[in-house]
């Protein structure tokens, strides 16, 4: 009896977000802030899904403004970052395409956070990249602070958007 092929094929979702890479300018240094939960144990850059007719950069924005409570001017793209998961809920893998854009706080409170996430602090910008949950958006964070360091020390920081 010849051995049949499976033809099962694991169902496909493609999902696109959203966020940034939120920086102060500090006496010490740079400071970035990340949302958190404590159970599971998570901390996390700000992001989300486009709204119907909105751009990433809209996107952007608009997220982190909602999930960390801070006014902010987006400056320059940082990082395209894209991988996979399987949704545990339905078993349906996901290919999840992120935009990170670098992002200067002007103004807001941390206080005025959404409810999508427990906490939302600010952090020294090397304790923000080693507390970071996923490698992927460490290395974001990294480059992040690049660019941000960058303009920092040349004066070249953006006007508000």
């Amino acid at each position: 009896m010849a051995a049949s092929r499976s033809t099962w094929q694991w169902r496909t979702e493609r999902h696109v977000s959203a966020g940034g890479v939120v920086y102060r300018c500090i006496e010490d240094g740079l400071e970035i802030a990340l949302c958190g939960r404590t159970r599971p144990k998570l901390w996390a850059l700000p992001k989300g899904t486009p709204i119907a007719g909105e751009t990433l950069e809209d996107t952007a924005h608009r997220e982190v403004e909602e999930e960390t409570g801070l006014k902010v001017v987006l400056e320059e793209p940082v990082e395209v970052v894209s991988y996979w998961f399987i949704r545990a809920a339905d078993g349906v893998r996901c290919d999840k395409t992120v935009h990170f854009y670098l992002m200067r706080a002007v103004g807001g409170s941390l206080e005025q956070h959404d409810p999508e996430f427990e906490l939302v602090q600010w952090f020294p910008a090397t304790e923000a990249v080693r507390l970071l949950t996923h490698v992927n958006e460490a290395k974001v964070a990294e480059k992040a602070l690049a660019l941000a360091e960058a303009k920092a020390r040349d004066g070249t920081e953006s006007p508000p958007r």
